[in-house]
């Protein structure tokens, strides 16, 4: 089974991407929340992957972060959610979002999701309560872009927390336009949230 893919991003659009991988192709589908960090085209990143095998067709899914991956798989040990309706799930809403939904039992909010019924909103509910408490997909490292990265463990050395630094640098990096996300103005910006 394939885990992870490090390579080459080719190509991507809202629900796929491809990596070239030492000259192979892997197309993989991925959630609006992983296309959101992805790099630039021909720039290299690193996805955690969930290989699904059916008797016609292997199918990869990628995520930016591994708690990304593991909510994923949580999804489709549901019974009545397939890969793609996870990955509506995950396109839908932010992760912690959809944690926070599960633990409140908020059917409505769930219900909004696209393929997802009040039905499919309660067995998530029921299947899925207690089983993401250490599930924290916003604490997870930025990936994607080595300005976050080095922003990141810029903070880290200067005896902020991990998971608070993290927190920071990947909100930091889905609000500001691309051209702004130096190093410099993470740190600048990371600095002014961690000190409130």
């Amino acid at each position: 089974m394939i885990g992870l893919l490090s390579g080459k991003l080719i190509d991507k659009d809202f629900s796929s991407c491809l990596l070239d991988v030492n000259g192979v192709g892997f197309e993989v589908l991925i959630p609006l929340s992983t296309f959101d960090v992805l790099p630039l085209n021909e720039e290299k990143v690193t996805l955690h992957i969930h290989t699904a095998v059916r008797e016609d067709a292997i199918t990869l899914f990628g995520f930016a972060s591994r708690d990304e991956k593991k909510l994923f798989q949580q999804l489709i040990n549901v019974s009545g959610v397939g890969g793609k309706l996870a990955l509506n799930v995950l396109s839908a809403m932010p992760a912690a979002n959809f944690c926070a939904a599960i633990a409140s039992g908020d059917v409505k909010s769930l219900s909004r999701i696209n393929g997802v019924g009040k039905r499919t909103a309660e067995r998530l509910i029921v299947e899925l309560k207690g089983k993401l408490e250490n599930l924290d997909p916003a604490a997870a490292p930025p990936t994607g872009n080595s300005d976050a990265a080095d922003a990141a463990a810029a903070l880290e050395q200067l005896g902020y927390r991990k998971d608070a630094v993290n927190k920071t640098i990947n909100a930091l990096v889905a609000e500001l336009p691309p051209n702004e996300c130096t190093v410099e103005n993470l740190i600048r910006a990371a600095l002014m949230r961690l000190n409130f």
